[in-house]
């Protein structure tokens, strides 16, 4: 969704906290199920009111995908005391800025306004679960959107299909084989009663987290959100039972046509465990080893020293059941994608057969912490990681302990996981290539 820039400067809006202290929370659950977490700090004069649903691109039937993602939008389009069109005019007209995204597992909504606007904000993100107006014009209005946005995201974007093509090859079972925006000709071939189902079932209390952060009084906040969403019904609780993926033991080869470029890309990537296993944490430092920066060892090896590659990089999916991990790199001049592979194959080997130096170990951990309180420096980025940490690991405290648990890996583990899960023979090859009458021209 587009963000709304306002007469409060976004700079008030999305202020640093001062994160070098633990941050404290309240929470309780309504008897509808709701899970309700308040976090209240005064150092600036702003809220966020923001609810997360547990329901993501896997939840999605597989001949109507794109449902998740089509609802991040639809459930703009008005409710019973919202006409159709006001909700971004409110929001704006009261000093706030609102947005939502959607991935694999979750769906979140969020305002930002001035502190004096919390009622509203309750209000409005109870209106959304309570009364949404699902009719025939949004849904036909918002078809559009969604197709220009993967028009312009995905389909004309250099590049844009990479995530689609690894996740449909690394996923033969699990519902995490198809992207985020689906099918169109889904979307189209939809129901109006089908997108009124899709609401019923997932966009209810019980499936959701409501977070509170920022300046406000504690009493009068509880008051309000048992006015707004204790008459709410609990909806019939979701069940998921998704099919577990065989083992990856031989090399996956695929390749893909894209009109869109001139420069073919090689792309390595490997399954890995769900984003709540230690593991996954020693990953993503793995990845920020390799590829974070100028300084990381695959850019200053291929594209600083060696001159091999345009581009070079690494980087962690986390998610809630499995997570992808993905290296890519686009050679420069007569270089071939194969002999770029080969030089990131053998920074792999160094990873799994000599342990990193303490220096950068070092370094490597304070790029952790440094990550883990820019991610908490906002009202907002505390709201979505207290919600995150809730809904996907279950446990909000995580909030406060999660930088323990990478603080707790060692060398030895990054040696340790790089041998368990980065082996050629648990990993796709995709050639992503230019189409060949692009090629030829």
């Amino acid at each position: 969704m587009k963000n709304i820039f306002l007469a409060v400067a976004t700079s008030l809006l999305l202020s640093p906290t001062a994160f070098s202290q633990k941050v404290t929370f309240e929470e309780y659950t309504l008897e509808n199920g709701l899970h309700v977490i308040l976090q209240q700090d005064k150092s600036a004069p702003i809220i966020s009111t923001s609810v997360m649903y547990h329901v993501g691109t896997k939840d999605e039937n597989p001949e109507r995908t794109g449902f998740a993602h089509f609802f991040e939008h639809l459930l703009f389009e008005g409710t019973k005391n919202i006409g159709r069109g006001e909700w971004m005019k409110i929001v704006s007209g009261n000093g706030g800025i609102n947005n939502a995204n959607t991935s694999v597992d979750r769906t979140y909504f969020y305002e930002v306004f001035p502190s004096n606007n919390l009622e509203l904000g309750l209000w409005m993100e109870a209106e959304r679960m309570l009364h949404p107006v699902i009719n025939q014009i949004g849904v036909n209005t918002q078809k559009e959107v969604v197709k220009e946005e993967k028009r312009l995201k995905v389909d004309n974007q250099p590049y844009g299909n990479v995530i689609k093509e690894v996740k449909s090859n690394l996923f033969k079972k699990h519902p995490y084989r198809w992207d985020i925006d689906g099918s169109m000709e889904h979307i189209d071939a939809a129901t109006l009663e089908e997108f009124q189902a899709f609401n019923k079932k997932f966009y209810i209390p019980n499936n959701a987290v409501l977070v509170v952060a920022g300046n406000f009084e504690m009493e009068q906040a509880i008051k309000w959100i048992k006015k707004y969403y204790d008459p709410i019904k609990k909806g019939t609780p979701i069940e998921r039972k998704f099919d577990k993926e065989d083992p990856i033991t031989q090399t996956i080869k695929a390749r893909f046509e894209d009109a869109n470029i001139q420069i073919p890309a090689i792309v390595a990537a490997y399954r890995t465990p769900s984003m709540k296993t230690q593991d996954a944490r020693v990953l993503e430092m793995i990845s920020t080893l390799l590829s974070d920066g100028k300084s990381s060892r695959l850019y200053k090896k291929i594209v600083d020293d060696k001159k091999m590659a345009l581009q070079i990089g690494a980087f962690t999916m986390n998610q809630e059941d499995y997570g992808m991990y993905v290296l890519y790199g686009l050679p420069l001049g007569e270089n071939s994608t194969e002999s770029i592979l080969k030089e990131v194959d053998a920074e792999i080997v160094k990873l799994q057969t000599e342990l990193i130096s303490e220096k950068d170990f070092q370094k490597l951990q304070n790029n952790i912490e440094s990550e883990f309180v820019n991610n908490n420096a906002t009202v907002e980025g505390i709201a979505e990681n207290l919600a995150t940490y809730y809904l996907l690991y279950g446990d909000v405290n995580l909030i406060n302990t999660d930088i323990d648990a990478y603080r707790s890996i060692t060398r030895e583990d990054i040696q340790t996981v790089a041998k368990k899960y980065l082996n050629p023979n648990q990993r796709l090859l995709l050639d992503y290539v230019p189409a060949k009458d692009k090629s030829q021209n």
